[in-house]
């Protein structure tokens, strides 16, 4: 058993997988310029260009776009988005426990 990472050649990038990065382009359309938040959970430094470095990109070039990083070991924040983003070194579980504990006080 392998993992669907971009390690060696067991990447899999059949129709299923072009599909959905169709519909996440359409979307991508659709929502430019509006009021965005990119939230990004527990991700690493395996596959950064799919998601990381892509949320950095668009919250830069958007000028309603918020980024949101919670990630208990990497929650770097880039210098030219720091103003509208925030950077959670944490748990998510933890962080989701508190976030619905406030919600429900």
């Amino acid at each position: 058993m392998s993992m669907n990472l971009r390690a060696d050649d067991t990447f899999v990038e059949d129709a299923g997988w072009q599909a959905a990065a169709d519909r996440y382009e359409e979307f991508m359309r659709v929502h430019s310029g509006k009021r965005i938040v990119f939230l990004e959970l527990g991700v690493g430094y395996n596959t950064p260009g799919i998601i990381k470095y892509t949320f950095w990109q668009y919250a830069n070039k958007w000028r309603n776009a918020f980024y949101v990083c919670i990630n208990k070991d990497e929650a770097y924040l880039p210098k030219e988005i720091r103003e509208k983003s925030i950077g959670v070194a944490a748990d998510i579980g933890e962080v989701l426990e508190a976030l619905n504990g406030a919600i429900h006080e």
